[in-house]
């Protein structure tokens, strides 16, 4: 490669670096390695999950720190003051006009109201435990904020003595012991708790309300869904439940702050699907995740992620790959809009920075053949003849690629035409 071309080249190359530096102001950031979800109680559906999260996470190099905290209420706290990153959000609970920054990752799956009742009491209807010791969630808690809702419309005192807020464990202790007449759980058909209060001998000390007036519940509370435990789902065997139970139940949502890193709004929604897809007790194979039943508006992408699946990049590519080839793709821009228009401009100017080489002897060549055209004197021909020699030599010297030594060629020949004139005629 000549020197002109390397000139060239390297002119293209600065022009190239400059617009990709500039391009890459625009690039966003590389995803964070490390977030933070806040889950529940360590008995709880959502602690359980959240750490099925985590490993799914750590596959893809990404660490998730799952949070303990008290349930759904704490947890919106916890990410609207930016102390999480992601949280499991009870359905209901939330509410997107005090917390315009949140948004939602989608449903993940039904989470029933349980509402069990110490054995003997004719309890049929939920205003029918009005003035009874009931074990209603924790403060903070999303049990505590669906029993809420459901004493309000029943016209029961939501502030009375009889109202206890205690955990998950300690109220099945509790109604068990029969310290207290009922008891209300917001949780997966798998947690053990909710295994253990339907399993022999708990049946004969406690039993599960049927909600007989879900319609109406569910027209008045829309956060809420009328789901059915069917007879002998617990337990073909032992026939456990003994009849199908209606009851009403929240859908759990995964929420995140708004800013958190697209890539990992993805990631974690693909996460979701492999854990949540195949459905449950009260779920459809594939029903979840689901942009339904959610308090806080869709994230774009995860939105995008449910209705088209993984992308192309996704599909084919580790995690940490696609995300570099998304995040760089930006760096195309300056790519086409500045190749395009330098493959146009390089060969005409490669082109005339070669025969310029060639055409500045032009302008000395002129000017010594009008000077020899205006002047006789021996002395001065005798100079033009010299000075015209010294171009020659200079010109045979000249080197350039071969297909612009014709043009070499015809200045030599135009320098020898010139060179013919000055010389003195044959005496």
């Amino acid at each position: 490669m000549n020197k002109d071309s390397l000139r060239i080249a390297f002119v293209s190359l600065i022009i190239l670096v400059a617009g990709f530096g500039i391009a890459y102001q625009f690039v966003e950031p590389a995803p964070p390695r490390a977030i933070t979800i806040a889950s529940g109680g360590p008995s709880g559906a959502y602690f359980a999950y959240a750490n099925r999260y985590a490993e799914i996470l750590a596959r893809q190099g990404i660490t998730l720190t799952v949070l303990e905290t008290a349930g759904s209420l704490e947890n919106i706290d916890l990410l609207a003051s930016h102390k999480v990153d992601v949280a499991f959000v009870q359905g209901g609970t939330g509410d997107a006009h005090k917390n315009p920054e949140l948004v939602s990752l989608g449903s993940l799956y039904f989470e029933p109201l349980w509402v069990f009742v110490r054995a003997g009491l004719q309890v049929e209807k939920l205003n029918d435990l009005n003035g009874l010791k009931i074990a209603a969630g924790a403060m903070g808690s999303g049990t505590w904020a669906v029993a809420q809702q459901l004493l309000d419309i029943n016209q029961m005192p939501t502030d009375a003595p009889t109202i206890l807020h205690m955990g998950s464990n300690e109220a099945a202790e509790s109604l068990l012991k029969g310290d207290v007449d009922a008891a209300f759980f917001v949780t997966s058909p798998t947690s053990a708790l909710i295994g253990q209060l339907l399993a022999e001998p708990a049946q004969s000390q406690v039993k599960l309300l049927n909600f007989i007036r879900a319609p109406a519940y569910t027209r008045q509370l829309r956060a809420l869904s009328a789901v059915t435990l069917n007879q002998g789902v617990i337990s073909l065997g032992r026939n456990i439940p003994a009849h199908d139970i209606t009851l009403l139940a929240p859908a759990a949502t995964l929420a995140a702050r708004e800013d958190l890193h697209p890539a990992l709004q993805t990631l974690l929604v693909r996460a979701a699907s492999e854990i949540h897809k195949d459905g449950g007790l009260f779920e459809e194979p594939g029903q979840f995740p689901s942009s339904r039943y959610v308090d806080y508006p869709m994230s774009d992408d995860a939105e995008r992620f449910l209705k088209n699946g993984p992308s192309f990049l996704e599909r084919y590519l580790p995690f940490w790959a696609a995300v570099l080839v998304d995040r760089l793709k930006v760096m195309l821009i300056p790519l086409l809009t500045l190749m395009i228009p330098l493959a146009k401009i390089l060969p005409p100017a490669y082109r005339w920075r070669i025969r310029s080489r060639i055409f500045r002897w032009y302008k000395d060549l002129i000017r010594i053949e009008q000077s020899a055209l205006k002047t006789q004197d021996a002395k001065t021909r005798t100079a033009l003849r010299a000075e015209l020699q010294t171009m020659a030599d200079e010109v045979r010297d000249l080197n350039v690629p071969l297909s612009y030594t014709d043009e070499v060629y015809n200045l030599r020949l135009h320098i020898e035409l010139v060179m013919r004139s000055l010389r003195p005629p044959l005496q």
